[in-house]
């Protein structure tokens, strides 16, 4: 049989070692996987912030994000540009449905829930969704 390996002889345990060629290009191809893990991703995304409730309206609701950022990241930018203090209640979902996790990447939350090629952050002083 064309391409199989010796069979192992009935005293041995040891199968037989991968191909020479095989180990080299694993840690090439690993070191490579990790320098662009490590490139911080500077592509910016549109979000855009909805008021829900009481919350006060702002007068621009269309602002770019890096796509790298935490949605933690955001989190501190609506406080700033509300003027809110980090007691102050602050709720935010994503398309009025559900709150994400603030390590969450906004590229990640883009790429699965983008509506019309922004994402729309609902925000609110008190919990206005599940």
């Amino acid at each position: 049989m064309a391409g199989l390996p010796p069979p192992i002889s009935s005293g041995s345990t040891t199968p037989n070692p991968p191909q020479s060629g095989f180990l080299d290009t694993i840690p090439r191809e690993a070191g490579h996987a990790l320098e662009t893990y490590k490139q911080r991703d500077t592509t910016k995304i549109v979000v855009r912030f909805k008021a829900t409730g009481n919350a006060p309206i702002m007068k621009q609701n269309f602002y770019k994000i890096t796509a790298s950022n935490k949605f933690q990241a955001v989190i501190a930018f609506l406080r700033k540009e509300l003027g809110w203090k980090a007691s102050d209640g602050l709720f935010l979902y994503i398309n009025a449905s559900f709150s994400p996790a603030p390590d969450d990447t906004v590229a990640n939350l883009y790429k699965c829930f983008a509506t019309e090629n922004h994402l729309i952050v609902n925000y609110s002083s008190t919990a206005a969704w599940g």
